[in-house]
């Protein structure tokens, strides 16, 4: 009982601390809650849990492989991710979050279509920064998980309750900001859009220019 109480304990914190980095994702998750409601932005960090599980799944499982691959091309991985996180921001800044609705955009097949699109840019978001395993190595030594004397069950448990940590994040930072939403007026709304897009584009323009740069240093094209 004392070993699955610490890895309950020690899974969620996992889940709790990579999340909680304010990077690109935790940015977009505001925004979605201050211009489209408290669901949509947890729906965003529902995205970005499942991207967390995956990398430690890959980490957990010792698939030195990927992680070496990773490591090898954590450059190039890192010009494509600031690529599309460009792209997105520049959708933020010119998307207007609070324009009318028509009839034909009340169907219940765009409602479907935004939710999945909630979920899978978060999931898009996180999954492009595959160096958040540097982040998970250094996490789950800290809460030793998993370790060799664990169980299957104990794994799988541990797995699951990163989820558990990662979604209590996410439910709380959409849940406070969701109580702030109501002071501000559609006006507002747009521009903090613009704002949360200029600034996803600002860190997502050095992450470029630092890959670019190592990227290059790598071919030796420059020194």
């Amino acid at each position: 009982m004392e070993t699955i109480i610490s890895i309950i304990v020690g899974c969620i914190s996992i889940g709790v601390l990579l999340s909680a980095p304010m990077g690109p994702v935790g940015i977009l998750c505001i925004q979605r809650t201050l211009s489209s409601g408290r669901n949509a932005g947890f729906r965003t960090g529902i995205g970005a849990a499942v991207s967390d599980l995956l990398y430690c799944l890959v980490t957990g499982s010792g698939m030195s492989i990927v992680t070496d691959m990773i490591a090898a091309n954590k450059s190039l991985l890192q010009v494509v991710g600031s690529v599309f996180l460009i792209v997105y921001a520049f959708y933020m800044i010119l998307h207007n979050p609070v324009r009318p609705v028509s009839e034909e955009d009340n169907s219940s097949m765009v409602v479907k279509d935004e939710r999945m699109r909630d979920v899978v840019t978060g999931f898009l978001f996180t999954l492009s920064n595959p160096l958040i395993v540097f982040l998970i190595i250094p996490f789950m030594a800290r809460f030793n998980f998993p370790m060799p004397e664990h169980r299957f069950y104990h794994i799988m448990l541990g797995y699951i309750f990163i989820v558990v940590g990662a979604l209590l994040w996410w439910a709380a930072i959409t849940f406070t900001v969701d109580k702030v939403r109501a002071h501000f007026k559609p006006g507002s709304i747009w521009t903090i859009n613009r704002i949360m897009g200029g600034i996803i584009l600002l860190l997502s323009l050095y992450g470029l220019a630092t890959g670019t740069i190592e990227y290059l240093q790598q071919l030796h094209i420059i020194q």
